[in-house]
């Protein structure tokens, strides 16, 4: 088969969830010996990295990208509200990427043209205009669905108002789209309900993030602390991580240190705000990007994501679980996993849920060691990248073979 892919940042280096999602999927069907050729947007978020050069990447997908301005503007979002036009989506328009995607499809034929999210949707009639591929969404979030949970926590009215606006905008274009595609892909269960519900008799197939095993190596000297290290690592730069982690600072962790004064929380990730560098609570660590999420992870005990809005999969919990650790986290941020909680996962929704979960880690260490193996398990069981990339090979071969009847 030959995939095109559309990619709404660069999946290479796969350095945050979304990257790491993307690339994962295009290793596999290379890995399987199909055609994969990627074309992405480079936004002022997410630059192009040299490595696309250093790593060979750029030649074994024929990597291409356009600029695309996504910075948000005031002045256009609040335009916007007046209308029925999706403010989100329009970002990620350009004249431009329309461009260089009309060129390619008149180079070359390809069998499925993978859009990555919704944010790629916009495209489809170019692709309709010079491609008989078939057109594949696939899904990493319920997007308009992270808009409305994030409405539900902010107090301040008139921006509650505005995200409610988006959120409806943005529901009626995602919602709107069974008529525009031929497949679509979810990350997760109850993503694939919820699309299935709105596309109809679109086939649809469940497409969750996978692993390489290989990857997450064991950490065969790990030994349960009684105070253990929390840890944080994900992308600043996505509203909902920001806003939960506000809420544990604010709410959960000085409930921790009133029963724990000794226990740290150390915070990693790319894009760290001001908001959060400048705070300086008591036994709580911001070091920012790191190297290697891996390594920072396996040197730390527990892992808080502490999650109010967001949808989806969360791919930093994932990892966290293929390499053995003990999870905390919320209803929300568990969704799309076939998680347990107290067997390979614990949930806390209030302050005083999460001080028990941490509690539980601090009184009975040996639950940690316990709880990761669980995870770790559940993770090669269920999101071998391998076995995910089979199961996709044989959707898109069924969808072609139905096609050619």
């Amino acid at each position: 088969m030959k995939i095109l892919q559309l990619c709404h940042k660069p999946p290479f280096p796969p350095s945050d969830g979304g990257a790491i999602a993307m690339n994962n999927v295009t290793q596999g069907l290379l890995k399987a010996g199909h055609s994969v050729r990627v074309l992405a947007m480079e936004t002022p978020k997410h630059a192009v990295s040299a490595a696309v050069n250093t790593t060979g990447y750029r030649s074994a997908v024929n990597f291409e990208s356009v600029y695309v301005d996504t910075t948000p503007s005031f002045f256009a979002a609040f335009k916007s509200l007046f209308t029925r036009r999706s403010y989100q989506i329009s970002r990620f328009y350009s004249k431009a990427f329309a461009k260089k995607l009309a060129a390619i499809l008149q180079q070359e034929t390809f069998d499925i043209v993978q859009l990555e999210s919704v944010f790629t949707a916009s495209y489809i009639p170019v692709i309709r205009q010079y491609s008989k591929a078939k057109i594949v969404l696939r899904t990493h979030n319920i997007e308009h669905q992270i808009w409305q949970r994030m409405a539900r926590h902010e107090r301040f009215w008139p921006r509650k108002w505005a995200i409610k606006c988006l959120a409806n905008q943005l529901e009626r274009f995602e919602c709107g789209l069974g008529s525009q595609i031929d497949a679509f892909a979810a990350i997760s269960e109850p993503d694939y309900q919820f699309f299935a519900d709105c596309y109809g008799d679109v086939p649809g197939t469940i497409l969750p993030f996978g692993v390489d095993p290989d990857d997450y190596p064991e950490d065969e000297n790990y030994m349960p602390s009684a105070t253990p290290e929390l840890f944080y690592v994900g992308s600043m730069n996505w509203r909902p991580n920001i806003e939960g982690l506000e809420f544990f600072l604010d709410e959960v962790w000085p409930l921790v240190l009133e029963r724990f004064p000794d226990l740290t929380f150390t915070i990693a990730g790319r894009g760290t705000p001001a908001t959060l560098t400048s705070r300086h609570d008591k036994n709580v660590i911001v070091v920012g990007e790191v190297e290697s999420a891996n390594d920072f992870m396996l040197s730390k005990d527990v892992m808080v994501v502490p999650l109010l809005s967001g949808s989806g999969i969360r791919v930093k919990i994932i990892e966290g679980m293929a390499l053995g650790k003990t999870v905390i986290t919320t209803t929300i941020g568990a969704e799309g996993i076939a998680v347990e909680d107290g067997k390979n996962i614990l949930i806390a929704n209030t302050p005083e849920q999460f001080v028990e979960a941490i509690a539980k880690c601090v009184h009975a260490p040996d639950i940690c060691s316990f709880i990761g193996e669980n995870a770790r398990n559940l993770i090669a069981l269920d999101h071998n990248n391998e076995v995910i990339t089979q199961d996709l090979i044989q959707f898109y071969n069924s969808l072609l073979n139905h096609a050619n009847e």
